[in-house]
């Protein structure tokens, strides 16, 4: 009786799984990185108009501010000023009322402290504004800016053409009124002083920039834009870049998923004995 013996069976060469990188460029998974990259661009964009929505700027900006504008055209007579005017470059024609003059004392200047001889400017529509001349730096200097302007007052239109920086009346409460003293320039109380009750009132004040004779300029720097972080839109711009970069995450997430299935699903054929 023979016997057959039968050869061995060579085992199966095992098969390699694919790598991350091989799957990734499947066209099914490069499709879903593009989507992955513009949902995530989407949310940057998203973050970074809430980051700039973030810094809260002032209304008024320098450029704005030193630009000369119409005073009637920022501000109306018998209303309160707007906080955009505030520092405004303005230009008018008024005609200084002859013995309404002011001396403000305790006003700082460039070369220090000192007085300011304030104005009573009429408007030809017959509005009133106050104006802060100029500064000088004693009472006598004061009183002999103002005789001159007492002597010789304006008399062709040029003359009586202004411009200056737009600014808020004062409190009153800070002026020592019962004493004799005056410091602060309130609008309420320069209409008290005045001769006449004007038509209407400005609710501000302007410095002129071109004082008259024996009067320096008052320093009247433009107005400082305040720049304040809003802590929301900082949180809301944070949470979008998370957002973006989740977005990529998940894409490399499931393509790992894959490669890790792959891996497991292939398993070394055992051998035939």
């Amino acid at each position: 009786m023979s016997t057959t013996v039968s050869s061995p069976v060579a085992p199966a060469a095992s098969a390699t799984p694919a790598t991350m990188w091989q799957i990734a460029r499947r066209p099914r998974w490069i499709g879903a990185l593009i989507l992955a990259l513009a949902i995530a661009s989407s949310f940057a964009a998203l973050g970074q108009w809430q980051l700039s929505r973030s810094l809260e700027g002032g209304e008024i900006t320098e450029q704005q501010s030193e630009t000369v504008v119409a005073l009637d055209s920022v501000a109306t007579a018998q209303e309160p000023l707007a906080s955009v005017t505030t520092g405004q470059s303005v230009s008018f024609t008024a005609e200084l009322v002859p013995g309404d003059y002011v001396v403000l004392a305790e006003r700082r200047n460039t070369a220090g402290m000192g007085y300011w001889v304030v104005g009573h400017g009429q408007e030809p529509s017959g509005a009133s504004i106050a104006i802060a001349l100029g500064w000088a730096s004693s009472t006598d200097a004061a009183a002999s800016a103002i005789a001159q302007l007492e002597a010789s007052p304006p008399a062709s239109p040029p003359a009586s053409s202004f411009s200056g920086r737009l600014l808020p009346t004062e409190s009153p409460q800070v002026s020592d009124f019962e004493s004799g003293v005056r410091s602060a320039l309130a609008v309420s109380e320069l209409v008290n002083l005045w001769q006449e009750v004007p038509a209407g009132t400005y609710g501000g004040y302007v410095v002129s920039f071109d004082p008259p004779a024996g009067l320096e300029a008052i320093d009247s720097p433009p107005p400082i834009t305040e720049v304040s972080l809003n802590l929301l839109n900082v949180f809301y711009a944070v949470e979008w870049v998370v957002f973006a970069g989740f977005a990529v995450f998940l894409w490399y997430r499931l393509v790992r998923d894959v490669w890790e299935e792959e891996r497991e699903g292939v398993e070394p054929n055992a051998a035939v004995d």
